[in-house]
């Protein structure tokens, strides 16, 4: 719930490090992007979007993380195929931590169409805004690959929050 505190979140990283939401208190905003994985069509033009405008994030002092709940090994496939230079990557998302989180959860049908199979469970897509104090400013989650917040867009939402101070909505 908007305003609420958020679950706590530790994953490892392809940096090497671990990541932990409750280390990101020095951003404006931590946004965290769940995606489905390295078997996603989908993931892989939008989380290339995402690490084409990392440093817009960054010149607005909002943190990044991409998280799914593949292997180290298909993280890393991930990076590397995708081309994803400037994202911090997360791996190894545990699904019961994914229910925490308020993604829904699919399991297997086989290959995706990229011709690559899928995991035996795994999450599906959401995005979850952060503030400072822990506490839930903005989410978007999908029972679909599709039709995800364009970072674009989200980049022009977060100068009209700054301008304005908005707060966050939803929280009834």
């Amino acid at each position: 719930m908007p305003r609420r505190p958020v679950p706590s979140l530790r994953v490892p990283t392809l940096s090497g490090a671990e990541w932990d939401l409750s280390e990101q208190a020095s951003n404006r905003f931590t946004m965290i992007v769940f995606y489905r994985g390295f078997h996603c069509p989908v993931c892989q033009t939008y989380t290339r979007e995402l690490d084409q405008l990392a440093s817009e994030f960054g010149e607005r002092d909002i943190g990044v993380v991409a998280i799914s709940s593949d292997t180290r090994e298909r993280a890393e496939m991930a990076r590397d195929r995708w081309r994803l230079e400037n994202t911090l990557i997360g791996y190894d998302l545990g699904i019961g931590k994914a229910r925490e989180w308020g993604l829904y959860i699919s399991a297997s049908r086989g290959k995706s169409s990229s011709g690559v199979e899928e995991p035996s469970i795994f999450s599906e897509p959401g995005i979850f805004v952060v503030r400072p104090d822990m506490t839930l400013y903005w989410a978007s989650t999908s029972t679909m690959p599709f039709a995800r917040p364009h970072f674009k867009d989200m980049l022009q939402a977060f100068d009209f929050v700054q301008k304005l101070d908005y707060p966050a909505r939803g929280e009834l």
